[in-house]
């Protein structure tokens, strides 16, 4: 059999075309497989929740992801999935997202029997705190951070709005400031319900020390840091949440199977394997030389 210059063309053009489809389902079996693995050695129901910033088609318009009700309805239909006596395992990466979706989740997930263990790789802030006090421990590497969980009208923070109208004469406000305002208590007020309401689970134990949460649901929900300010596991110990510092190797595994997508040049770059452990240099001896010195 001859083959033309123009066969090998379209066998080339057939091959390229099959080949991101195959490299997609490789790279979801060995997901599948990951969370199998996971699964059998807690003796748990394991359900990740990522968010990465993706690209749209070939522009290259970047489109931040973040919690949403289409999220919502397939956590709530895993949880519904999982029998009462079965510990539930959320893997959480995202920068939050929609209050109605996160609240939901969260709900379904106090609700939920058996122990609700939620893993934090690398943050979880925003409705992803949310999520994270819905549940009865808090794994978290030592780096990880969650953030506060206040309200957020449009741009602004409603703690800000109601200082100013607390601060302002009212002569001096505008009409859609002092609507803002009305909107800002309604939703704190909301908020530090819920909160309040997912500190309080009792289910399978209790888990927040009862004279802690109202300092606890103080600090989260009334914007005294900025929106995006990190709480760190010290912090967060300090606070009195259920955190437990240390993450299993596992989680970093499933991490590297859901990459940021590459969009050109890679901004952080690495030899990704332990190094052993290096021998020390020998100390410097007598005076040492002043900075900006040279040598000759």
């Amino acid at each position: 059999m001859n083959f033309n210059f123009f066969d090998l063309f379209w066998i080339f053009l057939v091959i390229a075309s099959l080949q991101p489809a195959w490299q997609r389902r490789i790279v979801e079996s060995r997901r599948v497989q990951a969370l199998r693995e996971f699964e059998e050695r807690r003796k748990s129901r394991a359900i990740l929740l990522i968010h990465r910033q993706e690209s749209i088609s070939l522009l290259g318009i970047p489109l931040s992801r973040y919690i949403s009700i289409e999220d919502s309805e397939q956590v709530l239909r895993a949880i519904r999935f999982t029998p009462p006596n079965v510990p539930i395992d959320l893997i959480l990466h995202t920068p939050g997202g929609l209050v109605l979706a996160t609240e939901q989740i969260a709900r379904a997930l106090i609700r939920h029997p058996a122990k609700v263990t939620v893993f934090v790789p690398h943050y979880a802030m925003s409705g992803g705190t949310m999520l994270a006090l819905a549940a009865d421990e808090i794994v978290m590497d030592e780096n990880a951070v969650l953030g506060p969980v206040d309200p957020q009208l449009g741009n602004f923070a409603a703690a800000s709005v109601l200082k100013v109208v607390e601060e302002k004469p009212i002569a001096e406000i505008d009409d859609q400031t002092l609507i803002m305002a009305d909107l800002s208590r309604k939703a704190m007020a909301q908020v530090q319900r819920f909160v309040r309401t997912l500190l309080q689970d009792a289910v399978p134990q209790q888990k927040i020390d009862p004279s802690k949460i109202d300092g606890i649901v103080s600090w989260l929900t009334t914007g005294q840091v900025t929106h995006d300010y990190p709480i760190t596991v010290e912090e967060a110990t300090d606070m009195g949440l259920p955190v437990t510092a240390g993450l299993p190797k596992i989680i970093y595994n499933l991490m590297d199977l859901y990459p940021q997508p590459q969009g050109g040049r890679p901004s952080v770059q690495y030899i990704p394997m332990p190094y052993e452990p290096r021998i020390p240099l020998p100390e410097t001896k007598g005076r040492p030389i002043p900075e900006g010195s040279q040598t000759r």
